[in-house]
């Protein structure tokens, strides 16, 4: 009787040994099989306009000076002021000016006199060829000696060479100031055609714009009002401060006159529309920049395929290449995926 209780209890625990390896080999078996997400790609055709924003300036800036120092006697228009072209805007005094003028006047009517005097002394052999010619040559220095103080005289006064008006006074009444001096910042203004808006872009964003391509454009000055624009020139070197690239947009006011160094925002019209997939974030892998990985389905096994990135938009990420209309991503357990893995699609 005992050898058969001790042959009993011999034989339980090698059976219960022998059912709990079966079911940790069920475990193991079944662990190589992926639980996984999946969707459809979404397609979307967008226009990729760009957004910028700058501030109101006018096709042309320029510093009006003297092209000699002197003393400023008189300026004639103030900050803001409007002005037509050929009005006196600043003068110097010309006290100075009128002294050299008089000086170089004096200094012709000796050395004709002095040729004069030469030339009929080498009529009477008296004096040589070469000391006429000099002589001459002294005459002729003189008079252009004459032409050149005559010529900086008219440049002591600043005459409009357009419309525009003023944008800041650098100096004033009484002050001296040395030749090519700035004294009046100015802004050309034409029939309201010459205001522009000057926007930053990146180097991607300048070389997608064309010069007439259309804009939209907002001021801070005008909320209500929204003004039609086109691209008008580019800049060919980027900003060595802000390291964008700066555009203009040639604005249509219509009545309106911004001031200049108004805040404007600008939405600068695609001219071709652009065909995205788009994915949810989560199902990236391997992110890099505008490079990233994602696992497609494909008769029932994953696939690793490398997309490149658009753009980032909350949870969404638009591929500009790599995927397909058709194709169905993994958006869950990527993490614990390589191609040889063995799925099970949930939903």
């Amino acid at each position: 009787m005992k050898k058969i209780i001790i042959i009993t209890l011999l034989v339980l625990p090698l059976f219960y040994a022998c059912k709990e390896e079966k079911k940790e080999k069920n475990q193991f078996e079944t662990a190589d099989v992926i639980p996984i997400k999946t969707a459809l790609v979404q397609s979307l055709v967008l226009t990729s306009n760009i957004s910028a924003s700058g501030l109101v300036s006018t096709e042309n800036e320029a510093n009006y000076g003297f092209k000699i120092g002197g003393v400023v006697s008189r300026i004639y228009v103030e900050e803001g002021q409007f002005f037509k072209k050929g009005q006196l805007l600043a003068a110097l005094d010309q006290t100075e000016i009128n002294a050299g003028l008089n000086q170089t006047d004096l200094n012709v009517k000796k050395y004709e006199r002095d040729y004069n005097r030469a030339n009929n002394l080498y009529k009477d052999s008296v004096y040589t060829l070469e000391q006429l010619q000099n002589t001459k040559t002294g005459l002729d220095i003189a008079r252009k000696q004459k032409d050149a103080v005559a010529f900086n005289a008219r440049y002591a006064k600043i005459y409009a060479a357009a419309n525009g008006f003023v944008a800041s006074k650098i100096a004033n009444e009484g002050e001296v100031v040395g030749a090519g001096s700035p004294i009046l910042a100015i802004n050309e203004t034409s029939q309201n055609n010459n205001y522009v808006l000057k926007i930053g872009l990146t180097d991607q964003e300048w070389a997608a714009v064309k010069i007439g391509q259309k804009a939209i454009v907002t001021l801070d000055g005008y909320p209500d009002e929204h003004f039609d624009a086109a691209v008008f020139r580019k800049s060919q070197a980027a900003d060595a401060a802000l390291g964008s690239f700066q555009v203009e947009l040639k604005l249509n006011l219509k009545k309106s006159k911004p001031a200049v160094g108004m805040f404007g925002k600008a939405e600068i019209k695609a001219e071709n529309a652009e065909d995205f997939i788009i994915i949810p974030y989560n199902s990236l892998i391997e992110a890099d920049g505008n490079k990233a990985f994602v696992f497609i389905v494909e008769n029932n096994k994953v696939k690793r395929k490398s997309v490149t990135i658009n753009k980032f938009e909350n949870n969404k990420v638009f591929i500009k290449e790599g995927l397909k209309k058709t194709d169905q991503i993994v958006i869950s357990n990527s993490a614990y995926l390589n191609e040889e893995s063995t799925i099970k699609i949930i939903k």
